[in-house]
């Protein structure tokens, strides 16, 4: 790797670093109701919300009737999403004349979207009209990412709320996550993108003539609207099936630099944030360390296999699949930082990376979608092994256990342990159903470990809610459509029901004033168990599948054997 090299990755997570408290205290004045600079902007239209949508904001929900609304909106937006794509040839701004899509698919990028997944197993240019990426796609971008912050809000409540039954209003949480929040950063960012040269239209596709003479259809659209969110929401859909590595995408080095930038800034955002509302800014930093820690051993393992000869091919460094217009480098940091967080946006192909930099990738999926993860879901997984943490901590030390002066009993462990456990399992499950079916392996594209690879990162993408795909797998089939859908469902539903549940539970609880007994979560020794904690977690889960496809075909690989 060469000096400048070095200074764009140390650029990037400057400026993360540096964005970080700015956008994080904002969002805390905005979610305890402050007034901020663009109140006066969107202060009407949140009022006129309530009102059309027959809203009392200041009603106050248990944890039952929050889950209550966040499973009616949720179904709401799936059906919406799948009837407009079955519907999209009756519909306005299909000027291609794109048919409709099947029930299978559908249904698969509905849940996709709701799920804040987006995974696509389709190519968006071939299948979907501008009127379903811009009002079923992008509008889900902005919804499902605000689900992820207002469950995150509500479980804030309940640690910090003490002898009460309510956790907050989601219908007040998601709007003003969507207004104040999401709306106005898209609104840079597409503004950014547009001027780097981003589409942004409805027009017909243009035929081109390339420099050979043959005839080229370029597709057109409104991608910049859907690119802002995507990456912000941490949603990663593409507009176009190349996503990202797309040069009507993300044209330029500086656009390549703010999509990347925007993957991880409200997830950090998020974690300042925790800190203020908690008043634990400490702890939130120890959080904080912890992701980026991890985050940069992956980054590390990645560039250094990456950069290592590839003596089966006899080449220097390994150029297939990456986007030469932003090197290796730019393609492994953003391989690593869009699994860090769920996101699933791509700027090169992860089938065609070395089998150790793909196996970080998916090590980040495994672990949760908790190193940053999603908007609001990231924050909230990570919480869930810091109760774990700190229940076996004080199991080994005699003490009661308590985690910002909450005590953590039999009801929160059970309810973590399914949380954590219904994605892993999902993940297991569906995986090995598949490497036996005939029907599941007649879309495998390559055999052996990174035919394996293949299959297991196709589910623990979807289970996690990433939506990043490794690519070599055929998954457009009803059996892929249909059971990839499911793990989408459970790895978001099975993980936002339990946290509220907990949210509940801890909002009633008395709180406890620290004392000598108390179990610091603010210091460097609880860093390290926390992030042991998550490292036995992931390791005894899923170390054998792991072993079994990229790590050792990361050593087939050095020894001259390719699959």
């Amino acid at each position: 790797m060469s000096a400048s090299q070095y200074m764009q990755i140390g650029l990037y997570f400057a400026a993360l670093i540096a964005l970080t408290p700015l956008l994080g205290s904002y969002m805390a004045r905005v979610f305890v109701g402050e007034k901020t600079f663009v109140t006066s902007m969107f202060g009407p239209v949140e009022r006129a919300l309530y009102r059309i949508g027959f809203i009392d904001y200041t009603e106050e929900m248990d944890w039952k009737k929050y889950a209550g609304a966040v499973l009616w909106f949720s179904v709401v937006g799936l059906i919406a999403t799948t009837a407009v794509q079955m519907l999209q040839s009756d519909l306005p701004l299909n000027p291609q004349n794109l048919p409709n899509v099947s029930w299978a698919l559908a249904f698969n990028t509905a849940a996709s979207f709701v799920t804040n997944t987006n995974w696509q197993a389709y190519s968006g240019e071939n299948t979907l009209s501008y009127f379903s990426q811009a009002a079923a796609l992008t509008v889900q971008n902005f919804l499902s990412a605000a689900v992820g912050i207002a469950v995150l809000l509500a479980f804030i409540r309940g640690l910090v709320r003490k002898n009460v039954n309510t956790i907050g209003n989601f219908w007040v949480d998601m709007t003003r996550s969507t207004l104040y929040v999401l709306i106005p950063l898209s609104i840079v960012v597409a503004l950014i993108l547009v001027s780097q040269g981003v589409i942004q239209n409805i027009s017909a596709y243009v035929e081109a003539t390339t420099l050979e003479g043959a005839k080229q259809l370029l597709p057109m659209g409104p991608a910049a609207s859907q690119v802002a969110i995507k990456q912000l929401g941490t949603n990663g859909g593409g507009f176009f099936g190349a996503n990202s590595a797309h040069p009507f995408e993300n044209p330029t080095p500086l656009s390549n630099f703010i999509e990347m930038l925007a993957i991880l800034l409200i997830p950090s955002a998020l974690v300042y944030m925790f800190g203020i509302m908690t008043n634990a800014r400490r702890h939130a930093l120890v959080l904080y360390c912890v992701m980026m820690g991890v985050m940069l051993v992956c980054l590390s393992v990645g560039l250094w296999s990456e950069y290592l000869p590839n003596h089966s091919l006899g080449l220097a460094h390994q150029l297939e699949g990456k986007e030469l217009r932003f090197g290796i480098t730019n393609s492994v940091l953003w391989s690593i930082t869009t699994t860090a967080a769920s996101n699933g946006s791509v700027n090169a192909m992860l089938d065609s990376v070395s089998p150790l930099t793909g196996c970080m990738a998916m090590f980040q999926l495994l672990l949760g979608e908790i190193i940053f993860g999603g908007v609001g879901s990231g924050l909230y997984g990570i919480l869930l092994h810091v109760l774990l943490t700190v229940f076996l901590a004080g199991l080994m030390v005699g003490r009661t256990p308590e985690y910002l002066g909450k005590k953590i009993e039999a009801r929160e462990m059970k309810l973590v342990l399914i949380a954590i456990l219904l994605p892993s399992a999902a993940v297991l499950i569906g995986a090995g159903v598949s490497c036996v079916l005939p029907i599941a392996l007649a879309g495998l594209a390559n055999q052996g470990p990174h035919g394996l690879s293949e299959i297991l990162y196709a589910f623990a993408s979807t289970a996690n809610n990433n939506g990043s795909a490794f690519g070599g797998l055929n998954v457009n089939t009803n059996y892929y459509n249909v059971l990839l859908a499911l793990a989408m469902l459970i790895g978001r539903f099975g993980v936002i029901f339990p946290i509220l549940a907990i949210a509940g539970g801890l909002a009633q609880k008395k709180s406890a004033p620290a004392s000598l007994a108390t179990f610091s979560t603010d210091s460097l020794t609880f860093s390290f168990l926390l992030t042991g904690v998550i490292l036995i977690v992931a390791a005894l889960t899923f170390l054998p599948a792991l072993s079994l496809g990229p790590i050792v075909e990361h050593f087939l690989m050095q020894s001259g054997q390719t699959f």
